[in-house]
């Protein structure tokens, strides 16, 4: 972990969302600095994926500030968020099974490095040898760069949507829910990959269920509830039991003490009720 006497990579400051009569989230405010990992942790409807939807462009907020590398910046669209240097991760992962790893890699984004007037064609051979460059910096272990990606692990499978994110040389990755139903080697193989992101010197937020696996990679947790900030916390000065009680509610007086709302006597905003993609 870096320190964090930069100003933050992104931050967003008193974020509202409404859908129609429904309010998603009431202030949030949230940030993740370079070479750290943020896990944003809740449970079922506390506004996870809605605020993910704000970084990521999908679902502009109502009201609050958006800043990123400390200027503001309005992310009305998922072009905005890519444009600044964000990268989402979501947990369908958005693979086509019947391509291999090379095309999945670059679908979209081929880069047309040869030229014939008005007519292109795609540099296969550049494109493999960046890929295989990128896969080993990343050390992620795959039999080769041409096989299916229907033939993978979902360990695999979940590292190649990952290293998909960084060919547009990201800033920030959001990763959402990257363990979920994953086997035990699996999800080594991910929290590893996880970490090497860090190293890179990028800013992570690790939206996750499970707080074993928050506890063996996350730098810092922050926890919604009901659509509110209930808790920031450093994960080398507390444990399970603490980010449980905020999810909860049983941690009121806690997020009193740090200047958020008394998460215990909050009506819930029904955020399940607002379109959904990912993680709630």
């Amino acid at each position: 972990m870096t320190t964090t006497s930069s100003p933050p990579v992104l931050e967003l400051r008193g974020i509202d969302k409404r859908f129609g009569a429904v309010q998603a989230l009431s202030g949030v405010d949230f940030e993740a600095h370079a070479g750290e990992i943020v896990a944003l942790v809740g449970d079922n409807g506390a506004g996870k994926s809605t605020l993910v939807k704000v970084m990521s462009g999908v679902g502009p907020p109502t009201a609050g500030d958006v800043l990123f590398e400390g200027r503001s910046v309005n992310i009305n669209r998922p072009a905005d968020s890519v444009g600044l240097g964000i990268a989402t991760v979501y947990q369908d992962l958005a693979l086509c099974d019947n391509l291999d790893v090379v095309a999945n890699l670059f679908l979209g984004d081929e880069g047309r490095t040869k030229l014939l007037g008005r007519i292109g064609w795609i540099d296969e051979v550049a494109m493999e040898q960046k890929a295989l460059d990128l896969l080993r910096e990343l050390s992620v272990r795959i039999p080769t760069v041409r096989v299916p990606v229907a033939s993978l692990s979902g360990g695999q499978r979940q590292s190649i949507a990952i290293a998909r994110s960084l060919l547009g040389a990201p800033k920030v990755v959001i990763l959402d829910e990257p363990t979920a139903a994953l086997g035990v080697a699996q999800t080594a193989q991910v929290l590893d990959l996880v970490v090497r992101l860090r190293e890179r010197g990028l800013a992570v937020v690790m939206i996750s269920h499970n707080l074993a696996d928050v506890f063996a990679v996350a730098d810092k947790v922050q926890v919604l509830r009901l659509g509110r900030d209930a808790g920031r916390f450093s994960v080398a000065d507390t444990d399970e039991d603490a980010i449980v009680a905020a999810i909860t509610g049983a941690a009121g007086g806690k997020g009193r003490r740090a200047g958020l709302p008394d998460t215990a006597t909050l009506s819930a905003p029904a955020d399940q009720t607002a379109p959904q993609g990912g993680t709630p």
